[in-house]
């Protein structure tokens, strides 16, 4: 449960966004009063503003909805969907006026009414953000979100036992329960009733005590109220959890407890705690795939606390995700500069300018921080990959064996090291180096597909070890069955052992998983060849063509659709996609998305 509980609850129908919206009619006055040019500008700047939304570019998606709200300022629909571009734009002004049209036109709106109650709250006006704030709720992640914003707007209030009681919902399901305790604690510690957050903090299950954002919490209050020793116990508790990889912000939190230094409450303002409560529900909603909905929560967040670390790089998680990495660098940015999480910042920094080709300010950016802490191993692992995914891979094994240097003693999590060096020093055809780097990395973690796969093939590849190379691939293949690049290693396997018949079972299957994939058709297509399906075989490297393979790669296709294909005996050597995983531009894992979290 904790920050990864599943809210799968269909995210923007219960919360009423309209996110799949445009489901709404334009009004039929749209036109009325005007010339008949004015009908295409306006209808082409709503479905302009549907295109840029459905591709997460809002916006341009906010600029095309007030356009064509200029046109229709009557539309429902348009108002709607203005404000919701707005809202996730974090454009204030703007989406506070159409918030305001939104709830005359509509007074059960649940995110402009939610908007209008953190306004009135912001301004002090507590009783017009509760009356907002109650009218929000509806279904269960509703009312969660109206208890929460209720509870802190009591506490700002000074009505403390108010607040508390309405954070008691025992209505609410089992992973809202989880939001309920964890806000209960942080509440009464904020109001100074020690006792009372201890006891809520006591009642969370341990599965939650992992969570990143509840440790620090806890920690936090432990050690505030008098109690480092146990506040230590429960850092250490957590990074027994979180296998080696120790979040920034715990690990300062831990220094200053050690050095005796006072540290403060996680929440120490009603504010502060509202902005918690958005937060979280955001991060969560994000992670779960509601990226739009999980972006308006943060954008709440960020309306109360604009400079929340936390917030601003779960806001930055939603941008990499829907591919907007300007967007992403200039939420990093917005972060303030100094804190322990500025090496993790300053590292995603980099990974998104590689993802906007921008590789030699991704490299100055990296090599900066390489300068300034020469043994943070995460630097010089993102900077091979860089180099990797762009081809340089002498610059890749450098940066790998920079980080592989750093290792004292090499534990399992650590394969993907000498993983990557080897693939690197295989594609500079330094196979006895590759070799070993891929023995290694099998060696402490034996079931690593990607490791098994490329070895066996790279054996294959070079007609030696073929028994144990075929071994290692049919590991792979059970361990990724549903992998088309693996399958497709089995299949080629085959077919350069000379097993036809079964090269194309394979092969077939590797392209029905990867059918976008031009390497896997031309693979598809020789097997066809070897078996005698030669029609077959030409229309698979028709269709190979039509992928856009490689200009040396769709030269032999070219050449293999006039000729056929030549004996086994001079069968050409080919480019593998044993790697093929591993894009140009490296993806972000999750952990690595959002450097926060744990």
């Amino acid at each position: 449960m904790g920050a990864h509980i599943s809210l799968r609850i269909g995210f923007a129908a219960i919360l009423g966004l309209g996110l799949g919206a445009g489901s709404g009619v334009l009004s039929t006055h749209a036109g009325v009063g005007g010339t008949s040019a004015d009908k295409p500008s306006l209808l082409g700047s709503y479905l302009a503003g549907r295109l840029a939304r459905g591709e997460h570019d809002t916006r341009a998606a906010a600029l095309y909805y007030q356009r064509a709200l200029a046109g229709d300022p009557g539309s429902d629909v348009l108002v709607e969907q203005s404000f919701l571009m707005e809202l996730t734009q974090g454009n204030w002004p703007r989406a506070e006026a159409l918030a305001r049209e939104l709830v005359r036109q509509q007074p059960t709106h649940r995110t402009a009414r939610a908007l209008m109650g953190l306004i009135d709250f912001k301004a002090g006006r507590y009783a017009a953000a509760d009356e907002h704030f109650q009218a929000a709720s509806a279904n269960p992640i509703g009312e969660l979100t109206s208890i929460l914003a209720r509870a802190w707007t009591a506490a700002a209030e000074g009505r403390t036992d108010a607040a508390l009681a309405l954070l008691e919902a025992p209505k609410l399901p089992e992973w809202a329960q989880y939001y309920l305790r964890y806000h209960r604690a942080l509440l009464a510690d904020e109001a100074g009733r020690r006792a009372e957050a201890r006891a809520d903090y006591e009642k969370i299950p341990k599965t939650d005590l992992r969570t990143l954002r509840v440790t620090l919490a806890y920690a936090r209050h432990t050690a505030f109220a008098g109690d480092p020793k146990q506040a230590l116990n429960l850092l250490k508790a957590h990074f027994e959890k979180s296998n080696g990889e120790f979040n920034p912000v715990a690990k300062a939190l831990q220094e200053d407890l050690e050095a005796g230094r006072r540290v403060d409450l996680l929440v120490t303002t009603p504010m502060d705690g509202l902005s918690e409560a958005f937060y979280g529900l955001g991060e969560a909603l994000a992670a779960e795939g509601g990226i739009a909905v999980g972006a308006v929560y943060l954008q709440f967040a960020l309306y109360l606390t604009p400079t929340s670390p936390f917030a601003l790089a779960a806001l930055a998680n939603t941008y990499e995700a829907t591919k907007r990495y300007q967007d992403a660098i200039d939420a990093y940015d917005r972060i303030p500069r100094g804190s322990p999480l500025q090496s993790s910042i300053d590292i995603r920094k980099a990974l998104n300018l590689n993802q906007l080709e921008r590789v030699d300010e991704a490299q100055k950016l990296l090599e900066e921080l390489a300068r300034q802490d020469p043994q943070d191993i995460r630097v010089f692992d993102a900077l091979g990959g860089i180099m990797r995914g762009h081809k340089r891979y002498e610059e890749a094994v450098d940066y790998y064996s920079r980080a592989i240097a750093l290792i004292d003693k090499p534990e399992p999590k650590q394969w993907t090291y000498y993983y990557s060096r080897g693939t690197s020093y295989e594609r500079i055809k330094k196979w006895p180096l590759a070799e070993a780097d891929l023995q290694k990395a099998l060696q402490l973690s034996a079931d690593q597909p990607l490791v098994l796969n490329y070895l066996g093939y790279s054996w294959i590849d070079q007609n030696r070890n073929l028994k144990q190379g075929l071994a290692l691939i049919e590991k792979a293949v059970r361990q990724k069955p549903e992998d088309g690049y693996i399958v497709d290693s089995l299949g080629w396997a085959h077919f350069r052992m000379g097993n036809f018949k079964e090269a194309t079972k394979n092969l077939e299957r590797a392209v029905e998983l990867r059918p976008e994939d031009p390497v896997l058709n031309d693979h598809l297509g020789d097997a066809y060849w070897r078996v005698g399906r030669e029609r077959e075989a030409r229309f698979q490297w028709d269709q190979a063509l039509t992928l856009k393979p490689e200009p040396e790669d769709a030269e032999k296709i070219r050449k293999k659709l006039q000729r056929g294909l030549q004996l086994p005996a001079q069968m050409r050597q080919v480019k593998h996609t044993r790697d093929a995983q591993l894009p140009a531009k490296p993806r972000m894992t999750k952990s690595q998305a959002n450097p926060f979290l744990q």
